[in-house]
């Protein structure tokens, strides 16, 4: 098998082989919340466990709320400062999921900071909050022009590794501007692998994965189509997202990933799939997991407890104990904020 010596500067050369099945591991220890979240938590809830999804504009000076996500605002880059700040100085806010919404759609734009907002973002964030962990999702659903996680080739058939080399080129982009992980949500085969290498080659080992890697094609994701302006313009995603009842292919996704590198496994959304949950966690228990409660979920406890079907804080609560009952680690949550006033509070 042959293999590539890449220089790591003082430290040992690092031997990178042209396998699926990378056993690389410094990616998990490289941040002290990737520490945390290695250690695997139980049913008490700390501040490491949550991580808050960001809607990005390229305004820096703007705000927008989205209406079918109470609460929640797309946020240029000086707004997403102001904002973070009492929640990281007051709440210990611990982890950020960026995502970019494009103006300008195309891949070039993708990669360049002055369309990608997230780029711009990034070293504003690591310079006002040097603590802060900063996870991007990578995907090119809103880069395409027609919405999908993917590109197609001239026949009009998904084309899996132009995808996947765009994915990595992209990963390696928001990297360079100094990501601590790279999120890929595309559900493309291989990308994990494709994405590793890519930062292993740049010099960026210390830069963690952690994979959307049991992705279901849900209904619950139509707030954040909304908020990301990411909806596909023909079609669907059900070719390369799960199928709800697909317990074994989510399986299958779990173990490609880990074996690819991912140093998080991800399950999405999260209620509906708990039971896919326990069976990671279980399965695979030197891996952490993660579960996304996702923007569907989010509103729909929103408007429960408008309408009075229940006491918000006592709801969510109840969720995100069930998601750490079953075996995730990490929450990633639009209630985030109020999950840490309330734990604060406590």
């Amino acid at each position: 098998m042959e293999s590539k010596v890449v220089n790591s500067g003082d430290e040992h050369n690092i031997r990178l082989y042209s396998s699926s099945h990378q056993r690389f591991i410094h990616s998990a220890q490289s941040n002290h919340l990737f520490r945390e979240w290695q250690s695997k938590g139980t049913t008490n809830h700390s501040p490491n466990d949550f991580i808050l999804p960001l809607f990005i504009i390229p305004e820096c000076d703007s705000q927008e709320e989205i209406t079918s996500m109470p609460n929640v605002c797309r946020y240029g880059v000086n707004k997403a400062i102001e904002y973070l700040k009492p929640l990281v100085s007051e709440y210990s806010l611990k982890s950020v999921l960026l995502f970019p919404v494009m103006r300008e759609k195309g891949f070039a734009k993708a990669i360049n900071e002055q369309f990608n907002p997230v780029i711009k973002l990034i070293p504003k964030l690591k310079n006002n909050f040097p603590s802060l962990t900063v996870i991007t999702d990578v995907c090119l659903c809103g880069f395409t022009e027609d919405g999908h996680c993917c590109v197609f080739n001239e026949n009009g058939k998904m084309d899996n590794s132009e995808s996947i080399s765009l994915l990595s080129k992209l990963s390696v982009s928001y990297a360079k501007a100094g990501a601590d992980m790279i999120a890929p949500s595309d559900m493309m085969d291989c990308r994990v692998d494709a994405i590793r290498k890519g930062l292993n080659e740049n010099g960026f080992h210390e830069v963690s994965i952690m994979s959307y890697s049991a992705k279901f094609a849900s209904c619950f994701y139509g707030p954040f189509r909304d908020a990301a302006g990411s909806a596909p313009k023909f079609g669907d995603r059900k070719c390369y997202q799960l199928p709800p009842g697909s317990a074994g292919l989510a399986m299958r996704a779990v173990k490609r990933d880990i074996e690819e590198g991912a140093d998080v496994v991800m399950v999405k959304p999260g209620l509906p799939y708990l039971d896919l949950v326990q069976k990671i966690s279980s399965t695979y228990p030197e891996a952490p997991v993660a579960v996304y409660h996702v923007s569907g979920e989010y509103a729909m406890l929103c408007h429960g407890a408008t309408a009075g079907a229940f006491v918000l804080k006592t709801a969510v609560m109840e969720v995100v104990t069930s998601f750490k009952r079953a075996g995730a680690s990490i929450v990633i949550t639009y209630f985030t904020p109020l999950i840490l006033k309330w734990l604060k509070d406590a």
